[in-house]
């Protein structure tokens, strides 16, 4: 019969394991500091090398980790040698207008396959997840000759019109709209609330992280869209900042001007920091609804 524990052991048991949980709570906390300092690395990289001087940073025949001599003239050239800021004007327009027009899209459609009942529903929407299985090569190259038939290159909206929609968005908006008791609808229609009121005032406010974060994830989309913009743009008019970068390397600074490069990659990477930073919270809310069932 084995002997009962005493006071004594119960202690050491308790000792022993808060003494596993601070190692592992160690070895967890200095594993996720490597790994945010590989991850923050290049945008450290990107930063100094936008304040060292062209001469300093082709002097150094070992990489320095830090600037000796800090300038802002890179900055200055970035602007100054480029139209950067109408780059960044038109990316701004580009990504509002597509990502405004895609909410209101893929939320109506969510909506309806989510709540509404009509024939040939489940039809419909399979075929549209089959969509995604497309390659978006193939789609980009029915897009290009959809709009230069339509006589809609070097425009907003030829750029704007292909992007107004996603499959996958719709998707993922439509699972969180299904998680939303079916009670809350049948009440709301005995009160005599239409569908589009029942949708603005009730749907939306429960599954705001989730629109938030689509919404966001949309804005980086086309922050950093390259290729459509490039196929669909040769007016210098109409270049978007990842089309700005190309030409900076090719007509602004030259290949070797890697601080004035790095500085102008700054200036576009702000945007988008300080709106994840914003937004984080809700982001990660978002995230955690989408993949909770009830």
């Amino acid at each position: 019969m084995n002997r009962p524990e005493t006071k004594t052991d119960y202690a050491k048991t308790a000792r022993s394991a808060a003494s596993r949980k601070r190692v592992v709570n160690i070895v967890t906390y200095i594993l996720l500091t490597v790994w945010a300092l590989v991850v923050l690395f290049p945008f450290y990289w990107m930063v100094l090398t936008s304040i060292k001087s062209y001469g300093e940073y082709n002097a150094e025949y070992v990489p320095q980790f830090f600037a000796s001599d800090p300038t802002i003239q890179n900055y200055v050239d970035a602007f100054s040698t480029v139209p950067l800021g109408r780059y960044l004007l038109n990316t701004l327009i580009f990504t509002v207008a597509t990502t405004a027009i895609m909410m209101v899209v893929i939320t109506l459609a969510a909506f309806a396959f989510a709540r509404l009942n009509f024939r040939g529903k489940n039809l419909v929407f399979t075929i549209f997840l089959s969509l995604m299985m497309i390659p978006n090569e193939l789609v980009i190259i029915t897009n290009f000759a959809t709009i230069t038939t339509w006589d809609m290159r070097n425009t907003f909206l030829g750029l704007i019109l292909p992007s107004v929609t996603s499959v996958f968005y719709i998707y993922l908006l439509r699972e969180n709209f299904a998680q939303v008791p079916d009670s809350l609808y049948y009440a709301a229609k005995v009160d005599g609330t239409s569908d589009m009121k029942y949708l603005w005032k009730v749907m939306v406010p429960i599954c705001k992280p989730t629109i938030i974060t689509v919404g966001i994830l949309k804005v980086i989309e086309c922050w950093n869209s390259y290729v459509w913009p490039r196929l669909i743009t040769d007016d210098q008019a109409y270049y978007l900042v990842s089309n700005g970068i190309q030409e900076i390397r090719e007509n602004g600074f030259g290949r070797e001007n890697i601080p004035a490069m790095m500085a102008a990659v700054v200036v576009i990477s702000v945007p988008l920091i300080v709106l994840f930073l914003i937004f984080r919270q809700k982001i990660m809310t978002g995230v955690s609804r989408g993949g909770t069932k009830g």
